[in-house]
């Protein structure tokens, strides 16, 4: 059961608008009902659970103080987002957001490494989301998560242990290890396994030293069967906690239990760390996750508009994949602010409403791309010369890499049909006909779209 508490929530929004700016109100606050459980329980009813994110990690103490002040100290805060589609997993009280029935922890389980449980009882600190069913796959990212798989699916076999994952912030690095930690725990319940960041283990063993608890600290950890360490390269110039997790790394790796690293940077490039630490870090498989290439990036984005119960056009889809490159997380926010300001102004999601999104939320430091680079590109590719793109030749690769030239120069290089006719001296009518072709082929042919994509992909780096 719950209860009107309008009024309430409307002060609160007086409060919270006098204190931030019109765009972030009616972004982040404006969508929001509130209501009042019967436990007293304050639920905000957000659109997606990117609502959650943003409010927690942007408004979390003007909504704190503000709540506070309107409904009383000692009010508990939860949010509801409703289901997409016919999907009931994806309605959600964010308190009873769980991994799977096998993979959530005990009663009483705990991530403290100062609290001594018995063998089954430990909180495995693992983002329920983070799956490898929702973990989207290109070529960018295709060995690192083959490996996170077959870790995974056998976590006997040690062959890639330690996993070491690095790569960009952004490229699902934390989603990957933890999807491994999900599914070991899916398959073997029982498992002792905890994801934790390398600040908080950095922020545990300063408290240990400080509390005389080292050895309960190290024990703990040695205890553990999977251990996922996430970013680290925070570690770099605390060599105090560097020997201590040197000596933790060596009684795991010497017992069979799986390491799981990650971090922003490959190991050779990791100056402040030990180099103990560093070659161990090389013995079992090093992975890295690239750039999401562009069929990673329409994936990732019609995932979350699925997610979020969103209908995106297919050229709004591919317009944010053309110009948001650099990280999954970017793409995401797009999404939700798309969402954001198509409730906010009762419109549709159009191109111009992306354009406008993406021109407000996202400094785009796109590079001027011109016909030069698109030619070059191209037939590099193709492995032909500029000279037989420009010829009258009409062997086959040599008119698909001509065909490209023509369709990229309009679409990135935003030329004219005459201006590109006027550099290759063939008529309007030619490129015009050479560009039809490609968009109707795009449809039909895998290879083709997979060329495109690889071409796009070096002329927008």
């Amino acid at each position: 059961m719950t209860n009107n508490c309008t009024k309430q929530w409307e002060d609160c929004l007086r409060i919270i608008r006098d204190n931030i700016s019109p765009e972030q109100y009616n972004a982040w606050f404006k969508p929001i009902v509130c209501v009042l459980a019967d436990d007293g329980q304050i639920i905000l009813r957000v659109p997606s659970p990117f609502f959650v994110e943003q409010l927690e990690g942007n408004y979390y103490r003007l909504l704190g103080s503000t709540l506070a002040r309107v409904f009383g100290p000692g009010h508990k805060l939860g949010y509801q987002y409703e289901q997409v589609g016919n999907d009931p997993t994806t309605s959600v009280t964010l308190a009873d957001s769980k991994p799977s029935p096998d993979a959530k922890p005990l009663p009483g389980a705990t991530s403290n490494p100062f609290v001594q449980t018995p063998s089954t009882t430990i909180d495995p600190q693992l983002n329920p989301h983070y799956t490898f069913e929702n973990y989207c796959q290109s070529e960018c990212n295709q060995v690192a998560r083959s490996i996170g798989e077959a870790i995974a699916n056998d976590p006997r076999c040690k062959t890639f242990n330690p996993l070491f994952v690095f790569g960009a912030p952004g490229v699902g690095k934390t989603h990957l290890i933890e999807a491994i930690g999900i599914r070991i725990k899916e398959r073997e319940p029982r498992s002792r396994v905890l994801y934790v960041t390398a600040r908080d283990f950095e922020a545990q063993y300063t408290t240990a030293v400080r509390q005389g608890r080292t050895n309960d600290f190290i024990a703990f950890y040695q205890s553990i069967d999977v251990l996922i360490i996430d970013d680290i390269q925070d570690l770099i110039g605390k060599k105090s906690t560097q020997g201590t997790f040197f000596h933790i790394f060596n009684h795991l790796h010497q017992h069979q239990k799986q390491l799981i690293l990650s971090s922003d940077c490959s190991p050779s490039l990791m100056e402040g760390m030990e180099q103990r630490l560093i070659s161990r870090f090389r013995w079992g498989a090093t992975a890295q996750l690239g750039s999401p290439d562009y069929n990673l990036r329409i994936q990732a984005l019609r995932q979350r508009a699925a997610q979020d119960g969103l209908t995106i056009p297919d050229d709004v889809i591919e317009y944010i994949a053309a110009n948001i490159t650099s990280s999954v997380r970017e793409l995401e926010g797009i999404v939700v602010s798309l969402l954001a300001h198509s409730m906010c102004l009762g419109r549709e999601i159009t191109l111009d409403l992306a354009k406008r999104v993406i021109n407000n939320a996202v400094k785009i430091s796109k590079k001027t791309i011109n016909f030069e680079m698109v030619l070059k590109e191209v037939s590099d590719y193709f492995n032909v010369t500029p000279e037989s793109i420009f010829s009258n030749s009409r062997t086959r690769q040599v008119s698909d890499a001509r065909q490209l030239v023509m369709y990229l120069s309009k679409k990135h290089a935003n030329m004219s049909l005459v201006a590109i006719g006027h550099r290759l001296s063939r008529t309007h009518a030619t490129v015009k006909h050479g560009c039809n072709n490609i968009d109707e082929r795009i449809a039909v042919d895998k290879q083709l779209r997979d060329d495109i994509s690889k071409i796009e992909q070096l002329i927008l780096a």
